[in-house]
């Protein structure tokens, strides 16, 4: 009886787990689905955003509702992943290619650690060539 519950278990130690999801993959589903809510849970207290040539600095919720217009006014309809750095715990970057109803944008954005969690610091969004 013993013998056959032990290819079960052999099993459950030679499946591997599930690698922890990517922040920066996480973040770039997140602006394909044009979801300025759920990636103002990435952002840090102030966040720098650059929209085109308008650039400052904004609090979380200031930040969101950036967002929530541009993404309203631009509705996003596929995201290319063009770069991205993780190899640094601390820091990670990432290049999207956005393609929406009225055109074609580059998205660069910056995480860096702060309190255990990855924040996202900066947000880029520059018209495609």
């Amino acid at each position: 009886m013993k013998l056959l519950y032990l290819p079960m278990l052999i099993m459950v130690y030679l499946v591997p787990t599930a690698p922890p999801a990517d922040p920066i993959d996480n973040i770039a589903n997140l602006i394909r689905l044009g979801n300025a809510h759920e990636l103002s849970k990435f952002f840090a207290p102030s966040v720098e955003i650059t929209i085109m040539d308008q650039e400052d600095v904004y609090s979380k919720v200031q930040a969101e509702l950036i967002l929530d217009k541009f993404f309203s006014q631009n509705k996003p309809r596929s995201v290319k992943m063009l770069h991205k750095v993780n190899s640094n715990p601390n820091y990670r970057f990432g290049v999207l290619i956005l393609i929406s109803d009225k055109g074609t944008y580059r998205i660069a954005y910056t995480l860096k650690e702060a309190d255990k969690n990855l924040m996202l610091i900066e947000l880029r969004i520059e018209k495609g060539k």
